[in-house]
């Protein structure tokens, strides 16, 4: 029972298609009665979906455009499998191909220098201008410095985050191939709100379990700036004190003081820490298209994050009328993640291909946000939860029974993890 309903649902997304049906969604309509153009800024979960719906759902009426700088997107998801040599980099990695033959969505490889909401046009790196009628953005996350952070260039080089797939995750990879049974492994996690709610204690398991298989011991020490662990927490738990017991040492409260590249170490709120690689991952905030000044997007929760209202993921400021803002960069009551910006992408392309056609906004939208933790190499676990439109705060809340995790890890739920990741990039990229 537990298992189908983690099933059932991974199958519930915006405006009641469930998702397995709407990767197979049918052909490009001829003509839906919408017609505008969109502009979608940032070619990750979000904005490659929304870019995707936009035609699938409004046909041949409208005009999409993605502006994203990268050839191709290198997936956040289970890029801690490359740490561990699991996985590769060029195995998570996603182009825009059918997004352009499939779709007819026009891909821009360039980065946003400004935006001006009044005349409603955006300039590109390249020095091109680009009108839009609706602009969409989803430039994901962007991180604080770190605090009070000394050492030489080349040291402090090595003190990455790897929260964004790429070079920083082969550095990470290297350092811990270097380990030896004798070395400690330092992550610091920030305070919420950040990306992927269980990712940072899936990544201490797998470095875990790969420093146990690999180099016969070794330890993890987890710094969490939070007063307990954010998500999964009895799995969590269980693989700390049972599965990686004298491996993994959690410690909670850890607020970051200051980090020493040169002597590596770490000082917290909660003690002193010395290891071997540090794996320091900053502060969120929401990407530098939207915090960053003279961009005039600056109306933000804390500064941090865009505020918007979650029926259509327009911005709340009125002076950004006609402005979205989907995935990890809005401010909203559902977590940081790859699948949640799936499923905000398709109800934000379903409201403007509505204010397009001139109909009304669906009131009740519904969205989902799951995912599997690989615990070791060969076992995993997996959280659920669905959201749902709450008109009395305006905001998504969970249904049902709230965010439910599995019953443990096992090696099943690897057989199904992969069947998911591969449904969603397809879902997203084909």
């Amino acid at each position: 029972m537990e298992r189908r309903k983690f099933i059932r649902n991974i199958g519930a997304t915006a405006v009641g298609f469930s998702f397995l049906h709407s990767a197979m969604a049918g052909q490009l309509a001829a003509s839906a009665g919408a017609a505008g153009r969109v502009v979608v800024v940032g070619g990750g979960m979000g904005g490659t979906t929304v870019a995707k719906y936009l035609r699938l759902w409004g046909g041949t009426g409208m005009d999409v455009t993605l502006v994203e700088p990268n050839a191709a997107y290198i997936s956040n998801i289970f890029s801690n499998m490359v740490l561990t040599g699991e996985r590769t980099l060029s195995q998570l990695s996603f182009n825009y191909s059918n997004l352009k033959s499939k779709y007819g969505v026009k891909v821009q490889n360039y980065s946003v220098t400004s935006i001006d909401p009044i005349s409603k046009q955006l300039k590109l790196s390249s020095g091109s201008t680009l009108a839009y009628d609706r602009l969409v953005l989803a430039p994901g996350i962007d991180f604080e410095s770190l605090p009070s952070f000394t050492g030489s260039t080349a040291n402090k080089a090595k003190i990455v985050h790897a929260w964004k797939a790429g070079t920083q995750t082969t550095s990470l990879q290297n350092q811990i191939k270097a380990m030896t049974r004798s070395d400690t492994f330092i992550l610091t996690i920030p305070p919420t709100p950040y990306r992927c709610p269980p990712g940072p204690y899936e990544r201490a398991c797998v470095v875990a379990d790969h420093l146990k298989r690999t180099k016969g011991g070794g330890k993890v020490i987890i710094l969490d700036a939070n007063p307990k662990i954010q998500a999964e927490p009895i799995n969590f738990t269980n693989a700390f004190n049972n599965t990686h017991r004298g491996v993994i040492t959690y410690v909670p409260n850890a607020n970051i003081n200051s980090i020493n590249a040169d002597t590596m170490t770490v000082v917290t709120s909660a003690g002193t820490f010395k290891g071997k690689v540090i794996n320091a991952i900053p502060v969120h905030k929401a990407g530098n298209l939207i915090t960053q000044s003279g961009i005039g997007l600056n109306n933000s929760a804390d500064g941090k994050w865009a505020t918007v209202n979650v029926l259509s993921y327009e911005s709340t400021n009125p002076a950004l009328a006609g402005i979205h803002i989907i995935g990890d960069s809005s401010s909203t009551t559902q977590p940081k993640a790859g699948h949640i910006a799936n499923s905000e992408a398709k109800v934000c392309a379903d409201a403007i291909i509505q204010i397009f056609k001139g109909g009304t906004i669906f009131q009740v939208p519904i969205t989902n946000s799951s995912c599997f933790t690989p615990i070791t190499k060969t076992t995993a676990s997996w959280l659920s939860a669905v959201y749902r439109y709450d008109p009395a705060t305006k905001s998504m809340q969970p249904t049902g029974s709230g965010i439910t995790e599995s019953n443990g890890a096992n090696s099943e739920n690897v057989e199904d993890m992969h069947k998911w990741f591969k449904n969603l990039m397809a879902d997203t990229f084909s």
